[in-house]
């Protein structure tokens, strides 16, 4: 069984945590049944962007990166903290633990902005959210060599620009863990 951690901070984007929650769940009951997804987050209980409540498997501190086969971060807004969990220290030694031991890694939007901040960018083509040039910059100023393209991918390391692209980087994912025909009987069944 592979398995994915979905890392949560507060003020996460729903939208971008369920893409993976359900092409994961989607190929555990239909696919070839080979993955399944665990969350995490800073504290038990963890508010998305809208203020919906998630309580989550597994505290940071609980985690062992060996037992899991990569990592998927959704992106959050600014107005409700995200960043406070986002570019807290065990949420970026999380990010860099994953990337040393060389393990997917997944992020939509602006869930690059950690990657950026944890150094595991550095040098690397990535991307994040395209409708504000302000989080380009940024991701710049981390390292990272930005391309403005919806999807990037460099070294195991996949970021996206913005939710609109989302479902096809949860599907990314699953061909790196599983096949490419696997994936493509998910998407063909999810209606995709």
């Amino acid at each position: 069984m592979k398995k994915i951690l979905l890392l949560l901070a507060n003020g996460y984007e729903t939208f971008e945590a369920a893409v993976f929650i359900d092409v994961i769940g989607w190929n555990l009951i239909n696919g070839d049944k080979s993955t399944k997804l665990f969350t995490c987050g800073l504290t038990k209980k963890v508010n998305s962007s809208f203020d919906q409540k998630c309580i989550v498997d597994y505290l940071i501190d609980d985690i062992n990166i060996n037992d899991y086969d990569a990592l998927a971060i959704p992106g959050g807004f600014e107005e409700f903290e995200f960043y406070k969990d986002a570019y807290d220290e065990k949420f970026l030694n999380l990010i860099i633990g994953f990337k040393k031991q060389n393990k997917l890694i997944a992020s939509i939007c602006v869930a690059a902005l950690p990657l950026g901040k944890s150094g595991i960018l550095q040098g690397k083509y990535a991307t994040t959210y395209n409708k504000n040039k302000i989080r380009l910059d940024m991701l710049k100023e981390y390292g990272a060599n930005v391309k403005n393209e919806p999807i990037v991918i460099d070294s195991n390391i996949i970021t996206c620009w913005n939710p609109s692209v989302s479902i096809d980087v949860a599907f990314l994912l699953l061909e790196q863990l599983t096949t490419k025909k696997n994936t493509d009987f998910i998407r063909n069944i999810m209606g995709f």
